[in-house]
């Protein structure tokens, strides 16, 4: 996170909303070799206590998980390379801007009758969004081909202890400045989600 605290001044429930509407990130774990990452898609519970999520059996994370281990989950947002070109006055240097959120708390292994319901909750949450397309859903499967595709994946639980974001849009900036940034980034930009970014940016809340 960064250490700046205008660009941490969202509160728990908006960095808890953007980390549930995104609902991928990255899990990280300490191992004794070094760290171990894995890219996650999640479902963060209304209260944002608790992330689900799944592991294809032959992850390495799993080999750490006979007891519950400290984790974090990043989840990133829209960011962009800026120009300092883009601000329309002098002596500029370029940064990039970016949303990031983490979720820190303790990940355990659930057990296997867990799992259905963990999946159905993790399809229905990206489903809804593709509306009015009729959601898949599992039972559409053939029994055995399901049971045979569950037995490959495990399902998680990590207990959120603490949420951190960063909202890096240039507030340190005059209004004229950022704005000016910010069409920059929507012309020209280089990054994910540029659209998205260059809104943030001229109403960072």
């Amino acid at each position: 996170m960064h250490p700046n605290p205008i660009y941490r001044r969202a509160d728990t429930a908006r960095n808890l909303t953007f980390a549930r509407n995104r609902g991928f990130g990255m899990l990280c774990l300490n191992a004794e070799a070094g760290p171990l990452l894995s890219h996650v898609p999640f479902v963060l519970a209304e209260d944002g206590a608790s992330v689900e999520l799944h592991l294809v059996r032959s992850n390495p994370i799993l080999r750490l998980l006979t007891t519950p281990q400290p984790a974090v989950i990043a989840v990133q947002g829209p960011d962009s390379y800026i120009s300092p070109d883009w601000y329309g006055v002098e002596d500029q240097v370029p940064t990039w801007n970016y949303v990031a959120v983490h979720l820190r708390g303790t990940l355990q292994q659930r057990p296997a009758e867990e799992l259905r319901g963990m999946l159905d909750r993790l399809s229905a949450q990206f489903e809804d969004r593709l509306l009015p397309k009729v959601p898949w859903v599992t039972d559409k499967m053939t029994p055995d081909v399901l049971d045979k595709m569950m037995r490959m994946i495990v399902p998680c639980r990590m207990q959120v202890a603490q949420t951190d974001g960063t909202w890096k849009l240039s507030q340190n900036k005059d209004d004229a400045v950022r704005l000016s940034a910010a069409d920059g980034v929507e012309q020209t930009g280089l990054g994910y989600a540029l659209a998205e970014l260059a809104s943030l940016m001229r109403d960072p809340g």
